[in-house]
């Protein structure tokens, strides 16, 4: 449906509508979330140029960080997250203006030969929280847990809501990642679980993406990853392997469980809700010392339009 929407936005004049069968939305669904994987690629943006119309991002992964640029003409779709929702269908138009370095950004376009530029169609970016620590309590009643963050050394409350995705990382596959990680950890300081290895994210295939942070194919920014967490590069696609790792529940966590979760940036009524939560991570946090490193995973999920299922529709 097309139409004007009224001062409150409550109400919409139409204009045109459109009927399309259930079948015909899912099929373009699908073929938009292919799309996302394939061509897109995320990071975390250093630089904002608006002039110039590019943004730099930063893609870490287990091979170390990448810089990438994005290219936005007049002719970019750009996006950008609510603070309290996780929803890709209720980002709201938005301009390079808004992007700040911190945020997490996703795009989708034509890549450049060396994979280190893209001439981006569309743009979603978000300002997310990493949480990195041990829980100190979970109140299943109200869907709350409270995470003693090492980073911040604060307590932090985390809502998990139906759309949030838990996952439970495997004993032998986190001992694996410490061990790759603790190398990059030590020359760039960061230690990163965003979705791609070699490329953005990926995609935050670009990183992870899902649809959106997974780094696709080989180089930095690649796109969609291959099938069995293996980018077409040779790189494992950490995003691809966490919707395959087994889910839990909040009631499965209990004090003292490490965990790293990823949030909106919440608001000071409706505070911090989880995207992603993954628990079984004490082997990858022994391997930043005194949690000084910037642990991070993607706020982007496989699925969905710029960035997956947690952040779609």
């Amino acid at each position: 449906m097309a139409g004007i929407a009224s001062d409150n936005t409550k109400v919409i004049t139409a204009t045109s509508v459109v009927v399309m069968k259930r079948s015909d939305v899912e099929a373009h669904r699908e073929e938009d979330r292919h799309d996302w994987q394939t061509r897109g690629l995320g990071g975390l943006v250093r630089a904002v140029d608006p002039a110039a119309g590019t943004v730099t991002i930063s893609v870490t992964g287990f091979g170390g960080a990448k810089t990438l640029v994005v290219h936005a003409s007049k002719d970019t779709g750009i996006r950008r997250y609510a603070p309290d929702s996780m929803r890709f269908d209720a980002a709201r138009p938005s301009t390079l203006q808004e992007i700040q370095p911190g945020d997490q950004l996703r795009a989708r376009g034509n890549r450049s030969a060396d994979g280190t530029e893209l001439t981006a169609e569309e743009i979603v970016s978000g300002s997310f929280r990493n949480v990195a620590g041990t829980v100190n309590s979970v109140d299943a009643s109200t869907g709350t847990m409270n995470v003693q963050d090492l980073l911040s050394k604060k307590a932090v409350q985390v809502r998990v809501t139906p759309e949030s995705q838990l996952h439970q990382l495997p004993p032998e596959l986190a001992q694996r990642i410490a061990m790759r990680l603790k190398t990059s950890v030590a020359a760039n300081g960061t230690l990163s679980l965003e979705a791609g290895a070699k490329s953005p994210e990926n995609k935050p295939g670009g990183g992870a993406s899902s649809g959106g942070p997974s780094s696709p194919g080989a180089g930095p920014g690649s796109g969609g990853g291959t099938g069995g967490g293996m980018r077409s590069g040779g790189a494992p696609d950490f995003q691809q392997m966490l919707s395959r790792m087994p889910t839990v529940a909040l009631t499965d966590l209990h004090k003292g469980d490490a965990v790293m979760i990823v949030t909106t940036q919440g608001t000071p009524t409706g505070g911090a809700a989880a995207i992603t939560l993954l628990s079984g991570v004490e082997p990858i946090l022994r391997a930043a010392p005194n949690g000084s490193q910037a642990m991070m995973l993607s706020p982007w999920s496989l699925s969905a339009p710029g960035g997956g299922d947690a952040l779609g529709q």
